[in-house]
């Protein structure tokens, strides 16, 4: 049997029904009894809880942090103040991501990383022989823990259980506070695409405050099924499928973040693209899954081979399938294709981003 890292609020999820499963080397639920369906519904229209304690999160502080690090992520840190955020990418050699991840500025020549739990080895040891060993580098997630509150009611949540005002807080900013005596983070931030917070606090303070906030009317548990279906909706990418090794942040369709020292390799992929990061609307329920192929369209029917889905799904939301698939540049352009899946042929028509359109994420808040 996998040996599975847990995170403070298993037993939690365990007696409340949840379905757990391995995800990225963690025992995670997947679902609770009410079921995705519900969880995503809850999400876009109240508020959810998400355990998201299995991501990773480095600390990089001292004199020419800021530039050390500009030297291998592809984020702007000349423009990133402290109490902000921004989200791009540690790119390789080659230009390929080997990871996706959030800077926090938390003061000068002081920076937070938020990296995904399944890279974070090897986001650690990349980081760590290319920056000075005078700076101050420290993994801390195993003493880090992370809620995300997400869902139009966040804020009414949040602010009953800190008994604090956050309705100051801009989309990808941030503040450092205490609650109970303990450090927190709380950053308007999500990967859902609802007005939402995220969470930084001690590992032992963790099922504290998410039973505070699960016992608040407007909130419920989530699992990862939801959150799935919920960022797939937007058109977030989910490292692994549809980010990886092998394509540069420009075929992703994030070309235009790349300004960085870090950049300068990924960047000079944007003119010789091979394949691009495609959105399409299918028709009906059936979805379409990640490796199932993806065909050019022709009157006749089936044309050639032209890419792999990446992440597919039934849109809650919309009431039909959306998918994102790498398809070959050349054929990149085109508005019909074919999705040759496990028991049928599906039509497909390449839209724009995001798929839903009505998200909150970007709200302005009124300040009290």
């Amino acid at each position: 049997m996998e040996n599975l890292k847990t995170t403070p609020l298993r037993d939690w999820h365990m007696a409340h029904g949840a379905k757990m499963v391995p995800f990225a080397g963690w025992d995670m639920p997947v679902q609770y009894p009410t079921g995705i369906m519900a969880e995503h519904k809850q999400t876009r229209e109240n508020a959810a809880i998400f355990d998201i304690c299995h991501m990773g999160e480095f600390l990089l502080s001292g004199p020419g942090a800021k530039d050390a690090l500009a030297a291998v992520v592809t984020h702007n840190l000349e423009t990133l103040a402290p109490g902000r955020c921004r989200y791009g990418f540690l790119p390789n050699e080659r230009g390929g991501v080997i990871d996706d991840l959030i800077v926090y500025c938390l003061a000068q020549d002081s920076f937070l990383l938020v990296v995904n739990g399944a890279r974070e080895d090897i986001d650690f040891t990349w980081i760590k022989g290319r920056i000075p060993a005078s700076l101050h580098f420290e993994n801390v997630s195993a003493a880090t823990g992370k809620i995300d509150v997400q869902g139009p009611k966040s804020l009414e949540a949040v602010q009953a259980v800190l008994g604090r005002s956050c309705d100051h807080l801009k989309y990808f900013s941030f503040e450092q506070t205490t609650f109970q005596g303990a450090p927190l983070i709380v950053s308007r931030t999500g990967y859902t695409g609802e007005l939402g917070f995220e969470l930084y606090l001690p590992w032992d303070r963790v099922q504290g405050v998410w039973e505070m906030l699960a016992a608040h009317p407007a909130v419920a548990p989530a699992g990862l099924g939801a959150r799935d279906t919920l960022r797939l909706e937007m058109g977030y990418p989910l490292y692994g499928q549809d980010l990886d090794e092998e394509h540069t942040p420009a075929e992703a369709g994030y070309g235009a973040m790349l300004t960085s020292p870090a950049s300068h390799t990924a960047k000079d992929q944007v003119l010789t693209v091979r394949e691009r990061l495609v959105a399409l609307h299918i028709p009906g329920r059936r979805s379409a899954r990640h490796y199932d192929r993806v065909f050019s369209a022709t009157g006749q029917g089936v044309g050639q081979d032209v890419g792999l889905i990446t992440s597919g799904s039934f849109s809650p939301t919309l009431g039909h399938s959306i998918a994102l698939a790498y398809v070959r540049a050349d054929a990149a352009e085109a508005e019909d294709f074919v999705v040759r899946a496990a028991k049928a042929e599906l039509a497909a028509k390449r839209v724009d981003l995001p798929f839903f359109q009505g998200g909150s994420a970007r709200m302005k808040l009124q300040q009290a």
